[in-house]
């Protein structure tokens, strides 16, 4: 089954079944976090009931913590509202095998409500939107995401069990673009290379990066909601593939005080009626028009959106002055202290924006870039110059530092209730709420640290 790709046609699921290759099928939805939550169906039952009706799953799944904890403030989903059911229905065009479990297959589904109405706050239902008015200025949205993460020799039963604490990296010290370091690690990064091809993935290639034990796999762009549900599939599946190897890894924005894992997010624009034509390039392969008013709007919504880039508290802990990782809303070309990179020549010309870490929800983050773009063509925005130096040492203003910040600027946006609407707008705010409550209520080691014995 190596030579399937994605997507897979029902009927050559149902050849598949009837010769006992695939028995499972996955239907799974991204949640707030980005994270797939779903049912495995009998494969025969899915091809005769599930196809054509969808299933149902609990609409808690919005409204509920990182932990799962059912929490309060979400207009769609409460105690006094009887946590009724969504409609979990099937998007074909992304059937595909997962090569990581057997005879397994695995389906993107789209969430409505009883009477067929799209969920609203549905990350994928909020990308589609951005699409759709995209698609209303003449344009299709490209994009590439990079997810580094970093692999532990530890099992993830032994890092829960030592309180993510004295885990052993698989490498211990920087490996960045290093033949040997990868090599070190290769039969693991080799085996998620191959799954995710055979997933229908297209990977361009895997490299090691510089804090101990960090790597990082590319795969090839794709259009926007392609993109998107390509990122789940392979989060999820590299960390099931990193269990059956007795390693765990992980995308956490920053899992200590060196170099954090980054999702760096590639973004280009294609017009419907050439598809083969880039819209970002001239004639002459400089920026067109188009491109400037779109990379505006990307720096006049950067900070209101950066809940959309960076939505957990641990994902302020990567802008750092020096850190590879932004903490200035600027742009320049091939300049990895700005926020946002042009790179690129001519038909390949693009922009790059560097806020997002390895913990962020992709479908939220692309539809930001999207919102964002559309924000300056419908303005007209003009862009200023780009920075030729340090960005981290020039005068621009700074991207939020904390989830604080960041929530409260995307609650008081104009844009944001412009281009995503209040229910969306107050959807993603009681997100950062409970997450802010939940913080301020632990005690960390931080604290016990520096206060047991010595206060």
């Amino acid at each position: 089954m190596s030579d399937r790709t994605a997507p897979l046609a029902v009927e050559e699921l149902r050849l598949l079944v009837d010769s006992g290759e695939i028995d499972t099928v996955v239907l799974a939805f991204p949640d707030m976090q980005g994270r797939l939550q779903g049912k495995r169906f009998d494969a025969a039952f899915f091809l005769d009931e599930v196809v054509a009706h969808g299933t149902e799953g609990c609409n808690y799944l919005l409204a509920v913590d990182t932990d799962m904890n059912t929490v309060d403030g979400y207009a769609m989903s409460s105690w006094d509202r009887g946590y009724g059911d969504f409609a979990m229905r099937p998007d074909l065009t992304t059937l595909r095998i997962v090569p990581w479990n057997e005879a397994t297959a695995m389906v993107t589904a789209d969430l409505a409500w009883a009477d067929g109405s799209p969920v609203t706050a549905a990350p994928r239902q909020i990308l589609r939107r951005q699409l759709e008015r995209l698609a209303e200025h003449g344009y299709t949205a490209h994009a590439g995401t990079e997810l580094e993460f970093i692999v532990f020799k530890d099992t993830y039963e032994q890092a829960w069990d030592r309180g993510y604490r004295d885990l052993t990296p698989v490498n211990q010290y920087n490996v960045d673009y290093s033949v040997l370091g990868t090599g070190r690690v290769e039969p693991l990064l080799r085996r998620i290379r191959n799954e995710m091809t055979g997933a229908g993935l297209t990977v361009e290639s895997a490299k090691g990066e510089c804090n101990p034990g960090q790597h990082e796999i590319v795969f090839r762009y794709d259009e926007a909601l392609v993109t998107c549900d390509q990122h789940a599939v392979y989060k999820t599946g590299a960390k099931e593939i990193a269990a059956q190897e007795g390693v765990a890894l992980t995308f956490m924005a920053k899992f200590n005080e060196r170099e954090g894992n980054s999702c760096h997010i590639h973004l280009s624009l294609r017009p419907t009626a050439e598809p083969g034509r880039s819209a970002m390039a001239d004639t002459d392969g400089t920026m067109a028009p188009v491109m400037r008013h779109f990379l505006a709007g990307q720096l006049a919504a950067l900070r209101d959106f950066s809940l959309l880039y960076a939505p957990n508290i641990n994902s302020y802990k990567r802008f750092q002055p020096g850190s590879f990782a932004p903490t200035a809303v600027a742009w320049g070309h091939d300049n990895r202290t700005c926020a946002l990179r042009v790179v690129g020549h001519g038909p390949s010309l693009r922009l790059e924006n560097r806020l997002p870490g390895g913990d962020v929800n992709p479908y939220l983050a692309v539809a930001g870039l999207v919102a964002a773009g559309l924000y300056g063509i419908e303005h007209a925005l003009e862009l200023p110059e780009p920075c030729e130096g340090n960005a981290y040492a020039a005068a621009y203003d700074h991207v939020p530092t904390t989830l604080r910040e960041a929530a409260g600027l995307w609650e008081h946006s104009e844009i944001a209730r412009e281009a995503f609407g209040d229910e969306v707008v107050a959807h993603y705010r009681n997100m950062a709420r409970v997450e802010l409550d939940a913080f301020d209520a632990a005690v960390t080691d931080w604290e016990l640290r520096r206060s047991f014995e010595r206060l």
